[in-house]
């Protein structure tokens, strides 16, 4: 039987009242315009024996219990194995979470569930329209849009990969990119528009340029890279998104025909070491937290609990309009809430944190997807021992761990080696983690070879 192909899109903008995620502590951050809806978005592959979905969602963050769902009731009308299923976000902060960040942006229950509801009709749609279709493969570079956040001259990964499906008679069918920047670029056109950010710009640029295609955006290894700083203004942050949209197009072109005789999916479990969290870490924020809450003392705050509770502490008023007590007020209210929620279980709490790992193949293209905002250094990990070119690496998929960062970032106990913990409700990872999750990464690959 030849491979068969669907495609399909379902709309996921929130209702009035949905906070937006991921920029600043207790905003409130409802969005109050719409710049451009969000989307659910499937390809499903059918070789007749075997199938698999990958749905794209609009979603700052998902967990586990939001794959589950999708993955039920997909399954259920559909067959598709549920572990054949992947879910993964774009990671765009003007979008809301259906996963826990503490105090940066409010999960709403009822929106998750609806949200979790259109995403698997996405593939459900998808499923129900297939058709035959021709897989090519195409990769480019993108050097020079983006950077390394954490450190200077730091790696940045610049692969950009993608799986190209054409219609029988070889008009364009489906497209599914895969590239790695944090979607922050467009924040300046507005923080409380909800948007797709630079996914939405790509996306949208390869439709027009190709006519009855469906674009797909996977979010890669963006832990610690953003697009760079000349472009972080309303005049110019459009132009990242559409540099990556015209190399995708490039690849698109250019992809080879690929043997689509092969379709594998696994799913399986990783364990990544932590460390526990000692008392007088604990107390010494909650101690900080309430002195500040109570007398409204801002006295060297970015020394202390501003140290790396924020990116960039000295822009960090600026959300709050400027008001430095407004902003110590957010974050000393931090320190409280996430010392009293991990004090329930200090001393209980297992040293390791179980998370998903899936790989799927397709002739002899691979993804490999992890939940994590990996750091760019395992990435290239996981690309170095891993002996073909065509490897998607899908970072925000089918879980929410937060940062993943290197021993770099975990030794100077940054932003995302000590911060990110707090607002997932986690134990700080240690550089072990990172050999974890890229073995675990290349074992679920070698057991689709």
């Amino acid at each position: 039987m030849p491979l068969h192909v669907g495609v399909a899109r379902t709309r996921l903008s929130p209702p009035w009242g949905v906070e937006l995620a991921g920029w600043g502590y207790y905003l409130g951050r409802t969005w109050e315009c719409v710049r451009d809806h969000t989307a659910a978005t499937a390809v499903v592959i059918d070789d007749g024996q075997h199938s698999a979905a990958l749905v794209a969602v609009d979603l700052m963050y998902l967990d586990c219990d939001f794959t589950r769902s999708v993955r039920q009731q997909v399954q259920a009308l559909t067959g598709i194995p549920a572990l054949a299923i992947c879910v993964a976000c774009s990671h765009s902060h003007n979008t809301p979470t259906a996963a826990l960040i503490r105090g940066a942006g409010e999960v709403d229950p009822a929106y998750v569930s609806w949200a979790a509801h259109q995403a698997a009709t996405a593939a459900i749609m998808a499923w129900k329209h297939r058709e035959p279709a021709i897989f090519h493969v195409g990769r480019s570079e993108v050097i020079g849009w983006s950077y390394n956040r954490t450190r200077e001259g730091g790696p940045v990964d610049t692969h950009l990969n993608v799986w190209r499906f054409d219609r029988a008679d070889g008009r364009p069918l489906a497209a599914i990119v895969n590239f790695q920047a944090h979607p922050t670029i467009l924040m300046s056109l507005g923080a409380r528009d909800l948007s797709r950010d630079a996914p939405g710009v790509i996306t949208d640029a390869l439709e027009a340029a190709l006519p009855g295609l469906t674009a797909l955006y996977f979010q890669g290894s963006c832990g610690d890279v953003n697009f760079g700083e000349a472009w972080n203004n309303p005049e110019k942050c459009w132009a990242p998104g559409r540099h990556v949209a015209k190399e995708a197009l490039t690849a698109f072109r250019a992809a080879g025909r690929m043997d689509q005789r092969t379709l594998n999916a696994v799913a399986t479990q990783v364990t990544l070491p932590t460390r526990r969290w000692t008392k007088e870490e604990v107390q010494r924020d909650r101690e900080e937290g309430l002195y500040r809450l109570k007398t409204g003392d801002t006295t060297g705050w970015r020394e202390n609990i501003g140290r790396v509770m924020v990116n960039y502490p000295d822009r960090f008023p600026e959300r709050y309009g400027g008001d430095v007590s407004r902003a110590v007020q957010a974050i000393a209210r931090f320190a409280v809430e996430w010392t009293e929620e991990i004090l329930k279980d200090l001393e209980t709490r297992s040293e390791t944190l179980n998370t998903e790992v899936q790989a799927i193949r397709l002739g002899d293209a691979f993804l490999v997807t992890n939940g994590a905002e990996l750091f760019s250094s395992i990435a290239f990990d996981v690309r170095g021992q891993w002996p073909d070119r065509d490897l998607m690496i899908i970072g925000y998929a089918n879980d929410s761990i937060g940062y993943l960062p290197d021993r770099h970032d975990i030794e100077r106990r940054t932003y995302a080696a000590d911060q990110s913990p707090k607002f997932k409700n986690q134990f700080p990872f240690v550089p072990e983690s990172a050999t974890a999750m890229r073995n675990g990464m290349l074992e679920a690959l070698n057991r689709c070879r």
